[in-house]
């Protein structure tokens, strides 16, 4: 069945691009809050986790493979729109160019950070999943809801926070940084859990169908579907 067949495939996956993206601006503040220390993106970032989740369990890992990819590649070239128009030259009454650059300046460390961190975090996050469907047996999806997502997160906060930040911050703010960020992170995947049940059960039943994922290849550079 070709993902073009389905009624809400497209709502999701402009819905985790989307949410990708604007969690990479947001990314640019780092928050205080609860005694916790993270950036930006954290605060919605969590959910294109979610999003990944329902796609997997749901449509299976190989059209949830082409959907990170996407990701992958909107958020690239993101960084590289905002790259050229971060050095081709302001007008001439136009007094933001520092502001910009502070904001949306293209910087090469964080942007290899993100898209390293995004793109292992997320696989790991579905293979798992994938894997764990067929070992449940289709039952009890919060165990492999919660428990990709505490790999996938995992790898995804530490890489990018090693990757970005390492050498720039004392060792105890990383750490302090990685920690607040992870555990936000799954605290949200945790919360979430009814309504994710509520998503993927709706799905199911609107969409007729339920992938289990026998036989395949979890190679993360085979787009075929």
């Amino acid at each position: 069945m070709k993902s073009h067949q389905f009624k809400y495939f497209d709502v999701l996956v402009a819905l985790f691009v989307a949410v990708l993206l604007i969690s990479n601006i947001a990314s640019t503040k780092i928050l205080s809050l609860w005694k916790f220390t993270f950036d930006g993106g954290t605060i919605l970032f969590p959910l294109s986790y979610i999003f990944g989740d329902i796609l997997t369990e749901v449509y299976g890992f190989k059209r949830s493979r082409r959907v990170i990819w996407l990701g992958f590649v909107s958020a690239l070239l993101m960084s590289v729109t905002f790259f050229v128009v971060q050095i081709l030259p302001p007008a001439a009454d136009w007094p933001y160019q520092q502001a910009y650059e502070n904001i949306l300046g293209f910087v090469p460390r964080i942007v290899m950070a993100s898209l390293i961190a995004y793109f292992t975090g997320e696989f790991s996050n579905s293979v798992i999943l994938s894997r764990l469907k067929i070992f449940t047996r289709g039952k009890h999806l919060w165990t492999r809801t919660i428990g990709s997502t505490l790999v996938g997160q995992g790898l995804d906060t530490i890489i990018f926070c090693f990757v970005a930040f390492y050498g720039t911050l004392p060792g105890t703010i990383l750490w302090s940084v990685i920690l607040s960020n992870y555990i936000f992170k799954c605290m949200v995947e945790i919360c979430f859990t009814p309504l994710t049940y509520a998503v993927v059960r709706t799905l199911k039943r609107a969409e007729n169908t339920d992938v289990y994922d026998h036989g395949i290849r979890y190679n993360p550079f085979d787009l075929s579907v």
